[in-house]
């Protein structure tokens, strides 16, 4: 080797060298680029896996607005200053392009518009026009990015519905709830009416990042069926006071809050609950049937979307997102082992192997439907379907076309009639 090849090899070796005190020390012991190399590799996986650990367990401090928008059209151009807009043209994805009605988040989520369907699809642009139905706040003529939804009404009263806000006081703090009577419809009850009385509840738990405005899909349903409904918020969801760690327990922890729900319902008249939860909200249902003080008082889960095996869903993000397995494992044992809560910030350890009902199907106790679209890629119904081959108490009803908890946005009807026609049987 010559002194210039000599020379290049020091500086690279010393450039490595700069990563950790583990290279300097494996340096002296003559082990240097191997050692270097090593711990390159093992400071990149830690902080890889750190990160991929903290993505599942912390709550967004702002859902990312990362949809474009390219235009909005009015009926008439050029428009006349009373006129609203009644297209608007986004960049193509999966979830831009699937059939239904949606919501649109934008300034930073203080505003919020209802979208239609799809008018047109222009694939060598990348571009979708949809139906703009309504404007409930904010200049859409001014938007540039946004925020696709499934919720198309962000309280009840814009649903359609009469609504109660009351406040329950959960282990963690106060924090908002909607209660929606029977016959709350104001199409179908336009006359203010005494609600008959409602002995079964159904108590509505959204899913991550997101608010109890999701839940709010479910009322058609569950006022067919003349169930008074409670819309929680729970710790962390920018509705409900953080915990002591500011961290998401994966339904770990919220069940206690889905339990003081519960006991408010027993306390106002209901003898029974339905759980209904969306995603991670199907997680913190199951964890309150499994280990709930008033657990005897469910009666039946309907599940949207749920992230059934919290283990088998890190698996799968991290074979999704092209990592090296052992970055998933590793995240794992970040959010896991008591010993490495350090890089997640939990001050509690989440007992992954109890979050995967999969592994334990005997421990379903009540009737359960789970409504899961063979297209979501996010939480992909697999676990959903595995559940419901390996416990009789487990429905399992495909949807096709939806992402991720928008089953009902696809078909509605679907939607609200299957769960109309299975709770009626197990609600007797």
């Amino acid at each position: 080797m010559t002194d210039s090849q000599k020379q290049e090899v020091a500086i690279s070796d010393n450039s490595l060298l700069l990563i950790s005190g583990v290279a300097r020390k494996a340096a002296r012991t003559g082990a240097l680029a191997g050692a270097a190399i090593t711990a390159t590799g093992m400071l990149s996986a830690a902080a890889l896996s750190t990160y991929f650990a903290r993505q599942v367990v912390v709550p967004p401090s702002r859902p990312e607005e990362n949809l474009k928008v390219f235009s909005v059209g009015y009926p008439v151009e050029p428009r006349r200053e009373d006129e609203h807009p009644t297209t608007i043209t986004l960049n193509a994805t999966p979830a831009t392009r699937a059939p239904g009605e949606y919501g649109l988040y934008f300034d930073g989520g203080t505003h919020f518009a209802h979208l239609g369907e799809v008018l047109s699809y222009q694939p060598y642009e990348e571009k979708v026009v949809r139906r703009v139905i309504s404007v409930e706040s904010g200049d859409l003529s001014k938007i540039v990015r946004g925020r696709l939804s499934g919720v198309i009404a962000r309280t009840p009263e814009t649903a359609g519905y009469r609504a109660e806000e009351i406040t329950l006081n959960l282990p963690v703090g106060e924090a908002p709830a909607w209660l929606v009577h029977p016959q709350a419809s104001y199409r179908d009850y336009p006359q203010e009416s005494t609600p008959k009385p409602s002995t079964t509840w159904a108590i509505m738990v959204h899913g991550m990042g997101v608010t109890r405005a999701e839940t709010l899909r479910a009322l058609e349903a569950t006022q067919s069926l003349g169930l008074t409904s409670l819309h929680i918020s729970y710790r962390n969801d920018r509705d409900a006071p953080p915990s002591d760690d500011g961290r998401y327990g994966l339904g770990f922890t919220e069940w206690q809050d889905v339990d003081t729900a519960i006991e408010y319902a027993l306390e106002h008249g209901a003898q029974d609950v339905v759980l209904f939860g969306w995603s991670m909200g199907g997680a913190i249902s199951l964890q309150t049937m499994d280990r709930a003080r008033h657990r005897r008082a469910i009666k039946a889960l309907v599940l949207d979307g749920p992230a059934i095996d919290w283990l088998q869903l890190i698996e799968y993000q991290t074979k999704y997102n092209r990592l090296p397995l052992r970055i998933g494992e590793l995240g794992i044992s970040m959010i896991s082992k008591p010993a490495l809560n350090i890089f997640t910030g939990l001050k509690r350890p989440i007992e992954l192997s109890k979050m995967s009902w999969t592994r334990r199907p005997g421990d379903i106790r009540v009737p359960t439907l789970i409504l899961h679209s063979l297209d979501d890629t996010y939480v992909p119904a697999s676990s959903s379907q595995e559940i419901a081959m390996k416990s009789p108490l487990v429905d399992f009803i495909p949807f096709f076309g939806a992402t991720h908890t928008r089953e009902w946005n696809v078909d509605p009807q679907k939607w609200t009639n299957t769960v109309i026609d299975w709770l009626k049987i197990r609600l007797g």
